[in-house]
């Protein structure tokens, strides 16, 4: 029996989507801008009933995230509506990364190529099919950057209004890029922990109404768009999960949809079951989860952030405790880099696999490398390694050591004397 909430039911196609659940008391509720339970304050998610999901049909699909629409809470027509089509990314085989950290088989997915340059896209594209559902005309969001440009983006794109707001010393690039789209972009004084407690009020007052906040009560929806990097990063290894898996650590969303997503794939016999561990990777200057994985806790206690790594600057992690289950049941950890490491990390990829990621993936990259150095990382092991965005947002994290090698006059003895050593 479905428990009653604020919002009113929808007959809107969802898909195989059947309803929303507690993940910590079970309860069911209708369809729904709602996030939170009515019984415990726990999170909901999407429940499904798939039926029959074939690779083939999936196979024929479109090359975008849209090809596993079977598997989303999105209408059987979502591929033909206004939307940016993300997903499908690369994954690059990382041959010259493997080898400098001495691992068999690596791979990177690299979501730097999706529309506004981040994993966000994904999570975004589900969002706004929901926003339609739902009737909403203004698409919002709390941001750390990357999300404030997809959403920017995706309400373009979709005939929506949008008002994002992020903390006011956000990058410089990311802030214009989520401005280029004229949307109202909001700054405010305070951390990304703040920025999100206000949006949460503003759900609550007539000024956001008929908003639809993407992380906020359109979060059940926009979370499974993360699932669609497990999809494809088993279809791309030709269906198959890999046997390990290292997964930036924000929220935590993206890390515990990854592994519902593997899951969905075993139990609908689209890959074979095996056990695989997954990793998660945080910034030592905020890092609430790693420090509850070292500690041997279950609860996440928060953090003021002061990292390089922005997008991964999130102090009270809403998922941390499911990231933490996650981590231990599979047999992986979450570990965390300091600055440092994460600019070396940026340059050991950019120099290996000529991939140039954000703060973010030098964060999982730098994580890698510190999980193998300390053996607890099988290097026989094929893993997967996530790059979430493009570097060209973070410039400032790598300018001082990206500079020329020399500047000399146009002639040929400038240049043997510059490099004569």
């Amino acid at each position: 029996m479905a428990h009653s909430n604020t919002a009113a039911p929808t007959t809107t196609d969802f898909g195989p989507a059947t309803g929303l659940s507690c993940r910590e008391c079970g309860a069911h509720y209708e369809l729904g801008p709602v996030f939170a339970c009515t019984e415990c304050f726990g999170p909901l998610e999407v429940a499904y009933d798939f039926g029959e999901v074939r690779r083939e049909d999936i196979a024929a699909g479109p090359t975008n995230i849209w090809r596993y629409r079977s598997l989303l809470p999105v209408p059987a027509g979502v591929a033909d509506k206004p939307n940016l089509q993300p997903g499908w990314t690369k994954l690059v085989r990382a041959d010259r990364l493997a080898a400098e950290l001495g691992l068999r088989s690596l791979h990177v997915k690299d979501d730097s190529g999706n529309p506004t340059h981040s994993f966000k896209d994904r999570v975004v594209a589900i969002a706004v099919e929901a926003a339609r559902a739902f009737g909403f005309h203004t698409l919002s969001c709390s941001s750390t950057g990357n999300l404030a440009g997809a959403v920017g983006a995706a309400a373009a794109r979709a005939g929506l209004d949008s008002c994002v707001f992020i903390p006011a010393d956000l990058e410089a690039a990311k802030v214009t890029m989520a401005a280029v789209y004229g949307g109202r972009l909001v700054g405010i004084d305070g951390t990304y922990d703040e920025v999100n407690r206000f949006c949460s009020e503003l759900i609550g007052d007539e000024l956001g109404e008929k908003w639809g906040f993407v992380n906020v009560n359109l979060r059940p929806y926009y979370a499974e768009g993360s699932k669609t990097l497990a999809y494809e990063i088993a279809e791309q290894l030709g269906w198959r999960l890999p046997e390990q898996i290292v997964v930036p650590v924000a929220s935590g969303s993206q890390l515990t949809k990854i592994d519902k997503g593997f899951r969905e794939l075993i139990k609908l016999g689209l890959v074979e079951e095996r056990p695989y561990r997954i990793f998660g990777a945080q910034a030592e200057g905020c890092s609430p989860v790693s420090r509850a994985f070292k500690a041997g806790q279950d609860v996440v206690q928060p953090v003021k952030p002061d990292t390089i790594a922005k997008s991964l600057a999130i102090g009270n992690p809403a998922d941390g405790p499911y990231v933490l289950d996650i981590a231990r049941r599979t047999g992986g950890a979450v570990e965390d880099v300091n600055d440092g490491e994460v600019v070396e990390a940026i340059r050991l990829l950019a120099r290996t696999e000529g991939i140039f990621a954000e703060t973010a993936g030098g964060v999982t990259v730098g994580v890698l490398r510190k999980l193998v150095r300390e053996g607890r990382l099988d290097p026989e092991a094929e893993t997967v390694v996530l790059n979430t965005g493009d570097g060209l947002k973070t410039l400032d994290a790598v300018a001082a050591q990206a500079r020329p090698s020399a500047v000399i006059r146009p002639s040929l003895d400038a240049f043997r004397a510059a490099f004569a050593n």
